[in-house]
């Protein structure tokens, strides 16, 4: 299995909430497209940020996933880190901008390399 695979699965196991997302995802897709499925996802923690559901996903403890996967320094796993989390979070002024500021630091890192502007 490649890596941004295990990623979505590892993903998945960690936060049982994303289940009904995923199996959709997999039946629409005919299999996990990791960067297809990391679209909804962003939106899905995003909201958690801005609403502050309490039944929504945990952002922080998404976050602090994310962050120890990226420091893992498997490439494809930062890839879809990198290009279907960090670069689709909201832009400044968007709601739920100030989530970024709540990334841990290898993820800032990345951040700021691939988004300078913010």
């Amino acid at each position: 299995m490649s890596g941004d695979v295990q990623l979505v699965e590892d993903l998945v196991a960690r936060f049982p909430i994303l289940e009904d997302s995923y199996s959709a995802h997999v039946f629409n897709e005919d299999g996990v497209l990791p960067h297809v499925f990391f679209w909804d996802f962003v939106q899905d923690v995003v909201n958690s940020f801005v609403l502050q559901d309490p039944d929504a996903v945990d952002w922080r403890s998404v976050l602090v996933f994310l962050e120890d996967q990226l420091c893992k320094g498997i490439p494809e796993v930062n890839e879809v880190i990198c290009t279907s989390f960090l670069w689709y979070l909201p832009h400044c002024g968007d709601p739920g901008y100030g989530l970024v500021a709540h990334l841990g630091p290898a993820m800032t890192c990345k951040f700021q390399e691939i988004r300078p502007r913010g």
